[in-house]
């Protein structure tokens, strides 16, 4: 992509350079923005602090970039936003999930369906998809200043424009302003927050930024045996004071720390408001398919087939075998034991621990491992049409820097998709 140096900039007075637009922040809604208003043949202009575009979009769903989920229906997928398709109705009845999925297809990336909806690039590579929204700034002849992070935003009192200053000295003008600079999860990809600071200083009311979507540290050291084992079918319980609070069921991953994955990042935001109020614990039900009596049947019918084998190495055609020896140690259960000697009270311990695991949580990782960061620009200062700010003319607001909860699965890019074709197809 050809990109405009600022130091060749230097011979040109600055005054005579206006853009029409100047987005900031080169995520995938800053992308998406420019690259809409670019093929609308518009000058446009992306101001990126990195050093190269998309750093956190390339990292995202483990490398793999989850684009979205397969949810055709608007108020299907608009109820998984948590009480906010309210506002977002409007922008989702101008580019949707379908909309998403065409775009890609279109300019020649493949995707596949995988569980929960989930869509992936069939390459299983982020650069897939990073390449799409490259070409897609290309065609629309969009400029691209990468090493530039902004300072400030000011609007200029004679000419009406925006004066945004860059840490190297130089300002930019521009008639129309995007702010696409993301929340406050990963900051090593740039997501700092900056974006919360200039709003709110130009008037806008911000919610305060907390972690949304992040991995649980545990207290139970065993678990650190189990770090890479990924289980898919899964229920989580959570309890505070004894008192059963919520339960999820879906897919979960152990990790060094504790635990991550699909369902895990979707109880964090819940876990971490308990966490304010005391100890929080988690029950693990590794068959919520099958209730206690069926699985205890299941269980004797295996300890029967492989009667003169022992229980470590029978229990792993109903586990996973990495999960076996662990499970066993916490259980206090004897895994020499031969299938045909384990007592009646020790299946139907085995059985109780399979269906109620219990784990503690230490705490919440920080910031710096958050998938996504709630809070942000109160929605009910911006115009979902068109995504103009409601506070400031001209200012248009687009992705993660707005206060809108969403789950893990896809939900977050595709509302940076919707939110940047909206403001790139509104300018």
């Amino acid at each position: 992509m050809a990109k405009t140096k600022l130091d060749d900039m230097k011979t040109i007075p600055q005054e005579n350079i206006i853009w029409d637009i100047v987005v900031i922040g080169g995520g995938p809604s800053g992308m998406m923005t420019a690259g809409r208003a670019g093929e609308r043949g518009k000058k446009v202009l992306i101001l990126e602090k990195n050093d190269t575009l998309g750093k956190k979009l390339l990292i995202t769903g483990g490398g793999r970039c989850n684009v979205t989920n397969n949810k055709k229906d608007n108020r299907i997928m608009l109820a998984k936003y948590k009480g906010n398709d309210q506002y977002l109705f409007s922008a989702f009845s101008q580019w949707n999930v379908e909309d998403t999925l065409d775009f890609f297809h279109k300019n020649g990336m493949n995707t596949k369906e995988e569980n929960e909806g989930r869509v992936f690039p069939v390459s299983n590579s982020s650069q897939s998809v990073w390449d799409v929204l490259h070409n897609y700034l290309i065609k629309g002849n969009v400029t691209v200043q990468s090493n530039s992070p902004v300072t400030g935003i000011s609007i200029n009192k004679k000419t009406g424009f925006f004066d945004i200053k860059i840490k190297n000295g130089v300002t930019v003008h521009a008639k129309k302003c995007v702010i696409g600079t993301g929340g406050t999860s990963r900051p090593e990809t740039g997501s700092t927050g900056d974006g919360f600071k200039w709003l709110h200083k130009l008037g806008h009311n911000i919610i305060v930024p907390d972690v949304s979507l992040v991995p649980v540290a545990l207290t139970d050291t065993w678990t650190k045996k189990l770090s890479g084992l990924s289980m898919p079918d899964i229920k989580l319980t959570t309890y505070q004071n004894n008192q059963k609070q919520e339960s999820h069921k879906g897919k979960i991953l152990f990790t060094h720390f504790g635990m991550s994955g699909p369902t895990v990042l979707n109880m964090s935001r819940e876990i971490g408001e308990l966490l304010k109020y005391g100890e929080v614990s988690i029950i693990l039900d590794l068959f919520p398919h099958l209730d206690f009596p069926e699985l205890k049947s299941q269980l004797q019918r295996t300890l029967v087939e492989d009667s003169n084998k022992k229980l470590k190495n029978v229990l792993g055609k109903l586990i996973p075998t990495s999960l076996v020896t662990p499970l066993l140690e916490q259980a206090k259960i004897d895994g020499e034991t031969f299938s045909h000697s384990v007592s009646s009270e020790d299946r139907i311990k085995l059985v109780q621990f399979l269906k109620s695991i219990p784990l503690h949580v230490k705490e919440l990782l920080s910031e710096d491992k958050a998938i996504v960061s709630s809070g942000g620009v109160d929605l009910k200062e911006v115009n979902f049409k068109t995504m103009e700010s409601r506070i400031i003319p001209n200012l248009y607001i687009v992705g993660d820097v707005l206060n809108i909860d969403r789950p893990s699965g896809g939900y977050s890019l595709q509302l940076c998709w919707t939110t940047g074709f909206v403001a790139g197809n509104s300018i």
